[in-house]
């Protein structure tokens, strides 16, 4: 069509934002002075500066999503530099990662009054995602503490800027 403008794939938005018509793995990342957990009133995990990251699983996600979320949490440049620009990674600061499985970020309540949850992977497929990005991250040198897979949790933060980001893979 003359006059028409062809748009590069890497700059197209989503044709559906909804996070249930969303095939990624999906992390909400906060950068903090400190995050723990508490299940049942008792204290699972407790970090200092690093990351808290609130990971879901979607419905389609496999071990090539987790692998992608461990580099990009381990090297995505969020923390403050010499020169106070966001320059470094959680490695180079020596931070630590607290890492809480939610399956909520994939509710969908543009219909009713109830949130649908049919974007989330099923338990049996998503714990296993979830202990990969934990190993991945440990593997890279990382200390990383986690909630517990379905178990109600408080989670507590001191976010940090604030800095929270929002990633979902590709």
């Amino acid at each position: 069509m003359p006059g028409s403008m062809t748009i590069p794939p890497s700059r197209r938005k989503r044709a559906d934002p909804r996070p249930d018509a969303l095939d990624a793995m999906r992390a909400v990342i906060q950068r903090v002075t400190a995050a723990a957990v508490r299940v049942d009133g008792a204290e699972i995990a407790r970090i200092g500066p690093g990351l808290l990251v609130l990971l879901g699983v979607a419905a389609g996600d496999g071990t090539g999503e987790a692998a992608w979320m461990v580099r990009k949490l381990a090297e995505i440049r969020i923390f403050a530099d010499d020169a106070g620009k966001m320059n470094r990674s959680l490695s180079e600061i020596g931070g630590s990662v607290l890492l809480v499985s939610q399956f909520t970020l994939f509710g969908d309540a543009e219909k009713g009054r109830r949130p649908s949850f049919t974007g989330a992977a099923p338990p049996e497929l998503a714990a296993p995602l979830v202990d990969q990005v934990a190993n991945g991250l440990r593997e890279r040198g990382l200390a990383v503490g986690t909630g517990r897979f379905g178990a109600m949790m408080d989670v507590e933060l001191t976010n940090a800027g604030p800095v929270t980001l929002i990633l979902d893979t590709p």
